[in-house]
């Protein structure tokens, strides 16, 4: 759909926002800000890791999103014995003995990454460089992935045995990390009713991929002031220990900080987040809603900040 001005486009984005929130909601109970983090992550054309423990409604949150959003959707589950083949595809001799590739589950619009950190590095190697380059190399030949691409990866922090945590330069390669909750009382009570009962619920597409691309495209033109950019680049500074912006929280409990991926997020997600919020520019508050899901993952804490029960969370509020 063609706009007259982005000052139209960014309205229209801001009421598709709407649309989605509400045809979520008609599957998803509470979790708006979990909602609203994934929409925008997907709007910026970044990737989201969404941590939490069992039965929490993960991937039922994800699959629900792309239903909505008139998307191709994938699921794999990660387990130990999976191998890139199994995720990229493979060439396999066809019936003239001719090579042809076999697409994997890679190749969709959302991939679910159940459960990353239950598989060896090599296969999270082969799921990170789709990430990034947005194509798989399979026996010296280059394939495109389809767009808009975007993947969604889920890990429980219980249950540690067996488990291959990503290391901090791939979880880098996520732009949010997103942490779910348990539901409160009310919540929990209208999940329960809603899914003992024989309820049929029909999702509406809202959003095609086309939109979705231009969507992200307009984020880009959104205009953003100074200030405000200085504030988001001086907020990923201040996370790295034992440099001249460091601030002494830092210096005592971070050992290493975010690096220059997180000021470019930072910027996307506050102008995505104000476009949603039907703003035509970012301010210093854009940034500070969405500063948790791009540091979190970006800061390390060292021994002390662990005895002490310091959370990255608590540093980051420290450095508004």
């Amino acid at each position: 759909m063609e706009y007259t001005s982005d000052v139209e486009a960014v309205d229209a984005m801001a009421q598709s926002y709407k649309d989605l929130k509400k045809e979520i909601g008609k599957v998803i109970v509470g979790q708006d800000d979990v909602v609203r983090a994934v929409i925008i992550a997907l709007f910026s054309n970044g990737h989201s890791l969404l941590v939490g423990v069992p039965g929490l409604a993960k991937t039922l949150l994800v699959s629900t999103i792309a239903e909505v959003l008139d998307l191709d959707f994938k699921r794999i589950q990660f387990t130990p014995d999976l191998m890139p083949s199994d995720i990229t595809g493979s060439e396999i001799l066809d019936e003239d003995r001719h090579f042809k590739f076999n697409r994997g589950p890679l190749f969709s619009n959302i991939v679910l990454a159940d459960e990353i950190n239950r598989t060896p590095p090599k296969t999270q190697a082969a799921l990170l460089e789709a990430m990034q380059e947005r194509s798989v190399t399979v026996s010296g030949t280059r394939h495109e992935l389809p767009k808009p691409f975007f993947v969604l990866a889920t890990q429980n922090p219980i249950e540690q045995e067996g488990t291959y945590p990503l290391p901090e330069a791939q979880l880098d390669r996520f732009m949010f990390n997103i942490t779910l909750d348990y539901p409160s009382y009310e919540e929990e009570l209208e999940v329960v009713r809603g899914t003992t009962t024989a309820q049929n619920i029909q999702l509406n597409h809202i959003l095609t991929g086309a939109q979705i691309l231009g969507f992200q495209q307009l984020i880009r033109k959104i205009p953003i002031a100074d200030n405000v950019l200085r504030y988001a680049v001086t907020l990923a500074t201040k996370t790295r220990p034992k440099t001249p912006m460091a601030t002494d929280m830092v210096n005592n409990y971070i050992s290493w900080g975010a690096g220059p991926r997180a000021s470019q997020y930072l910027v996307l997600g506050a102008k995505c987040h104000a476009a949603i919020s039907g703003k035509y520019s970012p301010d210093i508050e854009d940034v500070q809603t969405i500063a948790n899901y791009v540091l979190r993952h970006r800061i390390v804490r060292n021994y002390k900040a662990e005895a002490e029960g310091i959370s990255e969370e608590h540093v980051i509020k420290s450095l508004f």
